[in-house]
């Protein structure tokens, strides 16, 4: 690393656990980032402050008011633009040695697997189950981690599912593709602002880990934040022997 990124970095690599080798992996990763609303946004600036070395923002939609109130990348002149384009800008002026490359459609198919191929890692920020599951289903068959976040009223949960290893469950364990989506609308049911900004953090956070080293992820556990009363769990979770996506499958 040049002196100017020793500098920048410094806090990171005065971390026990991480230092100089853990934030050249950082500086090395490509992380896909799905979905640039309220978990997308502050996991996409954590990640871009951190120096994960190319990001690549994945959203179909485009900056509205009423996005304001949770979309911390975003911004009142931002209104109208691409979220990915908006989300870009503001990561780039965090840091600008970094790259950051827009895909400013709906992934499904063969474009997404395309997408989490050339990742290190996915983010899964997106609103709803369907692509929640595809994105599930790419990560087992390409053995990419996946960190998954979800918030809805003032209640979030958070995940990791690595399929390098045997005994981690994929989010097909966790969730039937019979719930609905309802669950996850935030224009119906509401979502208190700070809630998808700390699971988004706590979705960098598990990132960070999993590309650098640093710490034990989330993985096999789920974690459960109730805003309202501050009251957080942790559950395990257990790989489901019938899944139909992951089941079978031992890891690298």
């Amino acid at each position: 690393m040049q002196d100017e990124e020793l500098l920048r970095y410094s806090r990171h690599i005065l971390l026990p656990g991480l230092d100089v080798a853990g934030q050249e992996q950082l500086l090395a990763a490509t992380v896909l980032i799905v979905g640039l609303g309220g978990l997308g946004c502050p996991a996409a600036l954590y990640l871009a402050a951190a120096g994960v070395g190319r990001l690549v923002l994945a959203d179909h939609d485009r900056v509205e008011l009423s996005n304001l109130q949770r979309q911390i990348a975003h911004d009142t002149a931002a209104i109208g633009l691409s979220k990915v384009a908006s989300a870009r800008a503001r990561c780039l002026a965090l840091n600008p040695d970094i790259s950051v490359d827009c895909l400013d459609k709906r992934l499904s198919g063969q474009a997404l697997f395309d997408a989490v191929s050339s990742s290190d890692l996915v983010l899964d920020c997106s609103d709803n189950f369907d692509t929640r599951f595809a994105i599930n289903e790419a990560c087992v068959a390409l053995q990419k981690p996946l960190v998954s976040g979800a918030a809805i009223r003032s209640e979030g949960q958070l995940s990791v599912f690595d399929p390098r290893r045997a005994d981690s469950p994929c989010y097909r364990c966790l969730y039937s593709p019979d719930v609905g989506d309802e669950a996850l609308n935030c224009s119906e049911a509401g979502v208190l602002g700070p809630i998808v900004g700390v699971i988004g953090s706590l979705q960098a956070t598990e990132a960070i880990k999993l590309l650098s080293g640093y710490g034990e992820p989330l993985t096999g556990r789920l974690l459960l934040l109730d805003g309202a009363t501050m009251e957080c769990r942790n559950l395990k979770l257990a790989k489901d022997p019938a899944c139909a996506v992951c089941a079978g499958r031992t890891g690298s």
